[in-house]
């Protein structure tokens, strides 16, 4: 069955006027951060700011006794996504397919 892509998809009523549109999307260019952001729960503003003094504190763990570090991808894996060992060392099953 052959498709029309250039035909309209939304009817008259389904259609939403451009300032409609602009009041309900928030203006991504304003460099503005909304306080109540899920992906920024620390409410660091990023726009255009210095932060080489900020630290970050982040806890390394080293290697625990089931996983393994992929010598393709270098990423940690757990002991259930060996595929197999090569010349170099374990690879994961990603790498391996």
């Amino acid at each position: 069955m052959a498709t029309d892509y250039d035909a309209p998809r939304k009817s008259e009523e389904d259609t939403e006027s451009i300032q409609a549109l602009q009041e309900r999307v928030p203006d991504k260019l304003s460099g503005v951060v909304d306080a109540d952001d899920a992906d920024n729960p620390g409410s660091v503003e990023l726009a255009g700011q210095d932060l080489a003094n900020v630290e970050l504190d982040v806890v390394v763990l080293p290697p625990q006794e089931d996983e393994f570090t992929c010598v393709e991808c270098f990423l940690v894996m757990h002991r259930s996504q060996l595929a197999k060992k090569s010349k170099l060392g374990p690879v994961c099953q990603e790498c391996a397919a």
